[in-house]
């Protein structure tokens, strides 16, 4: 089959690799329908995560083509969407809603590599969910993005206590930073701040239900979203980069008693305690149990609630992979879809 390498930084290539076999009774063997890069490729991209012929790739939808003989909840020909970790979703911890965490936990990233034409999912009960249907082009994008840009979105919201009388401000306008805009208004707050300087992600963000835009960064940026609550900060805040900055950032808006959702992949980020001591807030975060939201979301896009779809501005073939790598690298692209 084939599928995208990274050989180091900056040198992505699309090359054959072994097609993927049932190795334990609890795989499933997927035909991917639609695949895409992740703002945290971008990491290894730039070298400043190592790779050395990496496969990569963790975000998928496609047909299930093959089952081991112990998957009982999705068979041959069902459209299905994966978690970007692998999980059991029966251990104590993903019972209680962190499959990330899972006793059997895999980044698919690491080892799986999704950006290819076909995968190997292990755990195929507790990681795959099933569409009610075979769904139309249309909505393949979207159910794509609620393999983890939707699903980390949300968690971040949820983690951030979104919700009815609250003001939510959201650092970060990437992707994940656009899904929680949009999962903040979904869980009903009253007010969504977005946090950024790029038109066209503003004009993302307002169709997604933003109310206002703050485009002032660091102390800068603290001291409007203060303006903007009487002095107080907001309620829940969601951080979505992963950088000093911006952790910081989040930090000095949230308001006393408030609620910080982090899910910014964080390089090289140094939290003063005593800073964190007097600012008095909560804080929950670290890598989204999508798992635990996808029969929710896929039921939202599937009955056109919701369009995280739209979030994909750039759709190419997987053999151009590397342009799309460049394209995001470039800031040309919020997120780029690969096509099978």
């Amino acid at each position: 089959m084939r599928g995208v390498v990274m050989y180091s930084a900056g040198d992505v290539r699309v090359e054959e690799r072994e097609d993927p076999k049932i190795i334990e009774p609890t795989d499933a063997i997927v035909k991917l329908t639609a695949t895409c890069i992740c703002g945290s490729d971008l990491w290894p991209y730039r070298g400043i995560e190592p790779a050395d012929h990496q496969v990569m790739g963790h975000e998928y939808v496609g047909v299930v083509e093959e089952v081991g003989a112990d998957v009982k909840n999705v068979s041959p020909g069902d459209f299905v969407v994966g978690s970007f970790v692998i999980s059991d979703n029966t251990c104590e911890i993903c019972r209680a809603g962190f499959q990330s965490k899972c006793v059997h936990a895999e980044f698919v990233a690491q080892t799986i590599g999704t950006q290819a034409e076909k995968a190997r999912i292990p755990h195929a009960d507790g990681t795959l969910v099933a569409t009610p249907g075979q769904p139309d082009a249309e909505l393949v994008p979207a159910l794509l993005a609620a393999s983890d840009v939707l699903g980390t979105g949300w968690y971040a919201a949820v983690a951030a206590e979104a919700g009815p009388g609250k003001t939510v401000a959201v650092v970060g306008d990437g992707a994940v930073g656009l899904m929680a805009v949009l999962a903040a208004r979904r869980l009903g707050a009253e007010r969504v701040i977005a946090m950024s300087r790029h038109p066209e992600r503003q004009r993302l963000a307002r169709y997604y239900g933003a109310t206002d835009i703050v485009e002032e960064r660091g102390e800068a940026g603290v001291a409007r979203i203060k303006e903007l609550t009487d002095g107080l900060g907001a309620h829940s805040v969601v951080e979505a980069v992963g950088t000093q900055e911006s952790f910081m950032q989040a930090v000095g808006a949230t308001r006393g008693g408030g609620h910080l959702g982090y899910v910014g992949v964080n390089h090289d980020v140094t939290i003063p305690g005593i800073q964190l001591f007097f600012a008095g807030i909560h804080t929950l975060g670290g890598p989204a149990p999508v798992r635990r939201f996808l029969p929710e979301l896929i039921q939202l896009i599937w009955d056109r609630a919701i369009d995280p779809g739209k979030v994909f501005d750039l759709t190419l073939p997987l053999e151009e992979a590397p342009e799309g790598y460049r394209a995001m690298d470039e800031r040309r692209a919020t997120k780029v879809l690969l096509t099978l």
